[in-house]
């Protein structure tokens, strides 16, 4: 049943342990009393981060199930796809961050489906490897079957590709190298992934590669690890299916991993897909994908030819002709890792440049460019309540949505996610000081955050302290109390030259 007090809102908050009795005591002082309307509460209790927006959105629905799988406390989702939708939670236990995998409602009666679900983590609990996602659980609640791993602060490859066009050929080296690392331990326990592509390569904040979805992988008994049953059978992916009819080598697992591997580093030296993108499963069938692909040193013309050698002998069509192993695959990258550093030679393709974000997805995923009058977002750091309310409306009648967080960790972690959660970034230092610095200092310090437009708003008292702020061109200060005519212009450079400066990669590259 959906609450209508305040005072149901926070008993069944309370009933589902959502908040605490001094997280609802602490709530009460602050509004005056327990006769204040449900919207007050559930706000306040969000700005505290006490509730997250999709627990006060379930909750405010009446919802009773959905908080919690296992372990795991649902903070808000971060990805969903056909099959199931992808959470960012947090470990009850121990405080942790996780990623739990949970299997769309309309699959639980399917007992096939759930079948390969549990398989996809089961398959992901036998490997334990730095550069493999690690799966944590799999259960089920409420009759919803889940799976619980590790959560990694960053993006896949087709995201970082996609905001970012080609990498230098000294990053993208090392990315294939870590990939080859998570595979070649897979490999040796006997188990290949079948699914290598750009979605399931995450990578960290820190540069780190982990491989996800092990869903579709494939264990040899007579190689390695015996635990789910002896040799699988013969579920393939299409793209794996077709590439090994057109090589006339059916079922040619560890090899169709390296054709794959290979098309990770040509995405990476070029910033554009080897195969043409589709979900049409005909355009996908067709042997053409195969045998048309442009040429690594056609698409990324800057490319050192003893580097496109390795990528173009990964993707040989004649699997003979390929590298046998993800062993011999590293054997041969690892002179390059040393002659070619990272930083070293600039981008690899003049062909290929970055899209911005929130302007279009790939053409796989059917959607078009985001419609131009599209609003303008703001995520505020703020503790002060009322400091929130009077910089959300002021920021609202500007145009701008405005989102809300306490704690600026919090609010980079969302900043190191694709697409973007907001267009800028403002801090203010009025009640987090120093803590307001030091997270600015963070975007400007650190290349990851290299495109994310900030402002910290500086408050009278903090003037000396903001001295130790550091600027650029897209991070900016500004002194409160500021005119309107102030913080419009400093909006529209940061935000208008994020624009520019994706769109000048974009026109360069034509």
């Amino acid at each position: 049943m959906q609450p209508t007090t305040a005072e149901e809102f926070a008993h069944l908050a309370q009933e589902l342990e959502l908040v605490s009795a001094s997280d609802l005591q602490t709530a009460w002082s602050e509004l005056g009393g327990h006769n204040v309307p449900v919207e007050d509460l559930g706000q306040f209790l969000l700005r505290r981060e006490v509730l997250s927006g999709y627990q006060l959105d379930r909750l405010l629905r009446g919802g009773r199930r959905g908080y919690f799988y296992g372990s795991a406390k649902i903070l808000y989702q971060v990805g969903a796809g056909s099959f199931a939708r992808v959470y960012r939670a947090v470990n009850v236990n121990d405080a942790s961050m996780l990623a739990v995998k949970v299997l769309r409602s309309r699959f639980t009666q399917d007992a096939e489906k759930c079948k390969w679900f549990r398989r996809e983590g089961e398959m992901g609990r036998l490997v334990r490897h730095p550069n493999i996602c690690a799966v944590e659980d799999v259960g089920q609640e409420n009759n919803t079957v889940y799976i619980t791993m590790e959560f990694v602060e960053g993006q896949t490859l087709r995201e970082l590709v996609k905001i970012r066009g080609a990498l230098d050929v000294g990053r993208s080296l090392t990315l294939l190298d870590q990939m080859c690392a998570g595979l070649e331990y897979s490999h040796r326990r006997g188990i290949t992934h079948g699914d290598v592509k750009a979605s399931n390569v995450l990578i960290s904040s820190l540069g780190q590669v982990k491989l996800v979805d092990f869903g579709l992988a494939r264990i040899d008994a007579d190689a390695g690890d015996k635990a789910l049953g002896g040799k699988s059978d013969t579920l393939r992916t299409l793209d794996y299916a077709t590439l090994e009819k057109l090589a006339g080598m059916k079922d040619d697992s560890i090899r169709s991993d390296i054709y794959f591997l290979g098309t990770m580093g040509y995405i990476a030296l070029s910033g554009a897909s080897a195969l043409v993108e589709s979900r049409d499963r005909a355009v996908r069938a067709d042997p053409r994908r195969y045998t048309s692909v442009v040429p690594l040193h056609t698409r990324a013309p800057g490319t050192p030819r003893d580097v496109i050698d390795v990528v173009s002998r990964m993707m040989h069509l004649d699997p003979m002709e390929r590298y046998q192993t993800v062993s011999d695959v590293r054997r041969a990258l690892e002179p390059l890792l040393e002659k070619y550093p990272i930083g070293s030679g600039g981008v690899a393709s003049a062909g290929v440049a970055a899209v911005p974000a929130a302007a279009a997805d790939m053409a796989a995923d059917g959607l078009g460019p985001a419609p131009a009058a599209k609003k303008r977002a703001i995520m505020l750091v703020e503790t002060s309540g009322k400091a929130q309310q009077t910089l959300k409306d002021f920021f609202g009648r500007l145009g701008y949505r405005v989102l809300l967080t306490e704690n600026p960790p919090r609010a980079l972690a969302r900043f190191s996610t694709t697409p973007l959660p907001a267009d800028c970034l403002v801090i203010s230092t009025q009640s987090l000081a120093e803590s307001a610095i030091e997270a600015f200092n963070k975007l400007t310090t650190d290349p990851f955050y290299a495109q994310v437009p900030a402002i910290l708003l500086v408050a009278p008292r903090h003037r000396e302290l903001a001295q130790q702020a550091v600027v650029d061109e897209r991070r900016r200060t500004l002194h409160t109390p500021f005119h309107t005519s102030d913080i419009t212009q400093l909006l529209a450079e940061l935000v208008g030259s994020a624009a520019e400066a994706s769109r000048s990669r974009a026109g360069g590259s034509q």
